[in-house]
């Protein structure tokens, strides 16, 4: 039984999942919008929204989480200087996933996820 076990397994171990969410939660924060399946998709509202929340107020110790979980300076650096003030008056919601067709190999869904305008 899987009592109180959250999270999609995505057919990975665990440290396989943790590079890849981090490598999505990177180009989605780099390029603003990404295409992925929908499951990868609905798995990294989880990792990149509370990122967004931690980057609406700036300090050292917000950078330094923030940089503990992407480790790439430049985007953290792009979240708290452009995406945390964009977002400042929202409370939450802020990718949307758009459902994009299916892929051709193996008909999984594919999606958009986008941040919020």
């Amino acid at each position: 039984m899987r009592h109180k076990k959250d999270g999609r397994q995505l057919n990975r171990n665990s440290s396989h999942r943790k590079s890849l969410m981090k490598n999505l939660t990177l180009s989605l924060f780099k390029h603003e919008q990404i295409e992925t399946s929908l499951a990868k998709a609905k798995e990294l509202r989880r990792t990149a929204e509370p990122l967004i929340t931690l980057a609406k107020k700036d300090n050292l110790m917000r950078r330094r989480m923030a940089y503990s979980k992407i480790r790439d300076k430049q985007v953290v650096k792009k979240l708290f200087e452009d995406l945390g003030p964009r977002f400042k008056e929202r409370n939450g919601g802020y990718l949307r996933i758009l459902k994009n067709g299916y892929k051709s190999g193996d008909a999984s869904p594919k999606a958009f996820v986008k941040l919020v305008s």
